[in-house]
């Protein structure tokens, strides 16, 4: 989406070039999609940023500016007036940026106003190949500085960039939650807590373990891991007014899955799925079993989520307590109602704006916003109309 797209789809695409630059030269132009509406709000589609190279994630600075992370290794500033900072900004931790790897999530400490402490997850490199890192440093408003790696999952992969998990979220107790892929090969490990590979691990703030993790002090468990049996969860969400933890993951084809997490439990994959492998082969004969969870919701055939949050804000008050969730696949992004823990309707919105979207938040300011997934992303926000 640019400002020389406004209403101009009908036309081919060199066309709404000439046409959209005519515009801009004669009157300006929005940089809005035509009006939306969804079942309970109308709204459009404003482009806050272009030129991003494959966005993965975002922060809201205090200021009202945002981070935000390029899959390549590069960390940009967004100012609070929607100017794209020329230079990325240095100090990013080392990644490795193949496939799906590369610098991923980022988020600020719940002190960040008094410690300036910003967390990244990545793909880093090490012997035996490479997995999923986290690493913190201090922001001064230009650059990174006291580059800390606080977390490392083990074991490190040789074989192939998928499947890294990779969101990084807080909680109500300071506690960092990070979810870890099971890295495409190794589906089999996400029933082990031997490792790290298909888990979602917890830590403190500077990586230390904590001492209620539910498997510290097993000799065949790694401590840091609070779930295990997931294949590769791309979005997490605080849900409002508690301190629960929802995530949700990728499933093959079919399958992908909205969870709440709970200590010590095992999500499933392989064991049970709702999806098929990529070549319709059976991966398992089983969509439920004993002392494995079952997920809030699943989708069957895929959507590809990414990104996911429950809206906070003020501006759409009917949207208040919704959970939103990007799709890559599907190229939409999609609405939850909820009644308790239980998704009660769903609706698609942004069927024409024919985006991958990679990240979704519930910004600060009460509006909702969007990264798209292309070489030439974009920030979205979504503004309520009348």
């Amino acid at each position: 989406m640019r400002c020389s797209d406004f209403e101009l789809g009908g036309y081919s695409k060199p066309l709404r070039v000439v046409l959209g630059l005519l515009a801009i030269a004669i009157s300006g132009c929005a940089q809005a999609l035509p009006l939306q509406q969804s079942e309970q709000a109308g709204f459009r589609v404003v482009s806050v940023a272009q030129g991003l190279d494959h966005p993965w994630g975002m922060a809201f600075l205090p200021d009202g500016a945002i981070l935000v992370t390029e899959r390549i290794g590069r960390l940009r500033l967004i100012t609070s007036e929607g100017k794209l900072q020329r230079k990325p900004i240095r100090g990013v931790p080392k990644v490795r940026a193949r496939g799906q790897g590369g610098l991923l999530d980022v988020a600020l400490h719940p002190d960040f106003e008094k410690n300036r402490w910003v967390y990244f997850s990545y793909a880093g490199l090490g012997k035996g190949g490479a997995n999923t890192e986290v690493a913190r440093a201090r922001f001064d408003g230009r650059a990174l500085t006291g580059l800390e790696i606080i977390f490392r999952a083990q074991p490190k992969v040789n074989t192939g960039n998928n499947h890294y998990g990779s969101r990084l979220l807080f909680d109500r107790n300071g506690m960092l939650f990070v979810t870890l892929g099971e890295r495409y090969q190794l589906r089999d490990r996400a029933q082990s807590i031997e490792d790290h590979l298909g888990t979602v691990v917890r830590l403190h703030d500077d990586g230390r373990i904590p001492a209620d993790n539910p498997f510290v002090g097993r000799d065949d468990a790694e401590p840091e891991i609070f779930t295990y049996g997931h294949r590769n969860a791309q979005g997490m969400a605080l849900r409002p007014g508690t301190n629960t933890v929802w995530t949700h993951e990728h499933g093959p084809r079919g399958g992908d899955e909205v969870n709440i997490l709970q200590a010590g439990a095992n999500y499933g994959w392989p064991a049970i799925t709702y999806g098929i492998d990529y070549s319709g082969a059976t991966i398992s004969e089983l969509s439920e079993a004993p002392g494995m969870e079952q997920p809030v919701v699943y989708w069957v055939p895929s959507i590809a989520p990414s990104g996911m949050a429950f809206y906070t804000g003020d501006r759409f008050p009917q949207w208040k307590g919704d959970l939103f969730v990007g799709a890559l696949a599907k190229r939409r992004l999609r609405r939850l109602e909820l009644e308790g823990d239980r998704v009660v309707a769903q609706e698609m919105l942004l069927r024409d704006l024919n985006e991958r979207i990679r990240d979704v938040r519930s910004g600060p300011d009460g509006y909702l916003y969007l990264l798209t997934d292309s070489s030439d992303g974009e920030l979205l926000r979504l503004e309520p109309v009348e």
